[in-house]
């Protein structure tokens, strides 16, 4: 493989993690004073699961995209939707977190899941195995959407 192509890889695992990462730290208060007092469904999962999984989810996510990336030209309009994603993956925790407001939280969460859902078909066209890298993703946003649903009620 050639080193550029190692650099692109690096590029995307950087710009993934840092989205988590800039968005934890932007969140990070809330996560501790403001959402330990919200009344949550019994399937809320310990705080120290989320860190590990979407450590793994952006490290997958990064590895889909550089997968369609190396299928040149034909890849662009597939970024496009992966990085609108991204920044609704983004949005979402200010939006909850920050902003406290899991009712827009909720709105949101609907259009990034969906953002991910076509951003997985238009991936399985190009590269099969970035679709099938974007599943679990996919799955934990589904997971995230009814429990941010479940917060809304209950609060």
């Amino acid at each position: 493989m050639k080193q550029n192509q190692w650099l692109v890889l690096a590029g995307f695992v950087v710009l993934c993690l840092a989205v988590g990462g800039v968005s934890g730290a932007i969140t990070a208060n809330a996560v501790t004073t403001w959402y330990p007092t919200l009344n949550k469904p019994f399937f809320n999962p310990p705080p120290w699961i989320f860190a590990p999984v979407w450590t793994l989810l952006y490290i997958m996510m990064a590895v889909a995209a550089w997968r369609v990336w190396l299928m040149g030209e034909v890849s662009k309009p597939a970024l496009n939707l992966f990085f609108i994603q991204l920044a609704l993956n983004f949005f979402w925790s200010v939006i909850f977190f920050q902003l406290q407001s899991p009712g827009w939280a909720l709105i949101e969460i609907a259009a990034l899941w969906l953002m991910i859902l076509l951003t997985t078909r238009a991936f399985w066209h190009i590269a099969r195995t970035a679709a099938y890298l974007m599943l679990p993703y996919l799955a934990w946003v589904s997971f995230a959407s009814v429990l941010n649903a479940s917060i809304w009620w209950l609060n």
